[in-house]
């Protein structure tokens, strides 16, 4: 079997895609070569790497910044949700109001940035629990941040 060559375009590609997966093993399958390929692409193409890592880090420091200007707006929809919610799920079955609270348990649980922080977890689970056993209207979320 003859090797493929790959083009310029492909190898950019592979390069971007790994940047964004961080995976030799994901990229490789994407593409159909081996995670060998992958791995000796992205390792002679360091420029083009860094470039992409940097044009990544620059579009997460973006969405972080719209994220940021729209946090009080998130606020009040997550407050009218969480208002809602025990009222909704008077009517519910046992399904929906499992998914109901994974999603809520999931979201109120998610991992910092800086790794697990079991303490700020036990006080999120805390403080489901009493959003759970007694909802109080216009409850403001940054009570809980």
């Amino acid at each position: 079997m003859m090797a493929v060559r790959l083009t310029d375009a492909q190898k950019k590609k592979i390069v971007a895609d790994y940047a964004e997966s961080g995976s030799y093993k994901a990229t490789a399958k994407h593409f159909g070569v081996s995670d060998n390929t992958v791995r000796r692409v992205c390792q002679n193409e360091p420029e083009m790497s860094r470039k992409v890592a940097q044009k990544k880090a620059e579009n997460t420091a973006d969405m972080i910044s719209f994220m940021n200007s729209r946090k009080e707006k998130a606020q009040g929809i997550i407050d009218d949700c969480l208002e809602l919610l025990p009222e909704k799920l008077k009517d519910a079955n046992a399904t929906q109001t499992a998914t109901v609270l994974g999603i809520v348990v999931d979201k109120f649980t998610r991992q910092t940035d800086a790794g697990m922080d079991i303490p700020r977890i036990l006080e999120n689970m805390d403080t489901l629990a009493d959003i759970v056993r007694c909802p109080v209207q216009n409850r403001d979320i940054t009570d809980y941040e």
